[in-house]
């Protein structure tokens, strides 16, 4: 029985160094789950700060881009160019330059409404209203060239006389 009696005690000691093992693997796992739950909100918290720093970029970012976009619409540089690009642009320049008036855009809308009915008549004139369009053509990319640089180029012969004529507009 003694060797029983050994046997046993052996046993219950090393169920009891396999308890205590137990717990204190158990001790570091809930201490290393700890800290990776600190470790988890801290980087949360990061992420958390740098979301906020993008929202704030990306909110200057359209700001911003929305004033340009302001600037490119109020820009009389642009109705002028408009302006050139058939009857229909012409048209579009004319409603933008009415919401939001600009000198530039003022200017050679007058310009492209003298060059666009002198074309008109001189299309019904044969063959020498067709070579008179011609000139008009040239004297349209004149006028183009001019809205592009952004200055005021009046057309020549008759720039002076559209102005004065189509001031109303």
């Amino acid at each position: 029985m003694s060797d029983e009696k050994k046997l046993s005690d052996d046993l219950n000691d090393m169920l009891g160094d396999a308890k205590d093992g137990a717990k204190k693997a158990a001790d570091k796992v809930t201490d290393k789950a700890g800290e990776l739950a600190d470790d988890a909100k801290e980087l949360a918290d990061e992420a958390k700060e740098k979301a906020k720093e993008f929202a704030n970029d990306a909110k200057e970012t359209a700001s911003e881009f929305a004033d340009d976009a302001k600037e490119v619409l109020s820009n009389g540089k642009n109705i002028a160019i408009i302006a050139h690009i058939t009857l229909i642009g012409w048209i579009i320049a004319l409603v933008m330059n009415n919401s939001n008036k600009s000198e530039l855009g003022s200017f050679y809308i007058r310009q492209m409404l003298g060059l666009l009915i002198l074309s008109l008549v001189f299309m019904f004139i044969p063959v020498i209203g067709w070579i008179l369009n011609i000139l008009i053509f040239v004297l349209w990319i004149m006028s183009l060239v001019g809205a592009l640089s952004g200055e005021k180029k009046p057309t020549p012969v008759l720039g002076a006389h559209f102005q004065n004529w189509f001031s109303s507009l």
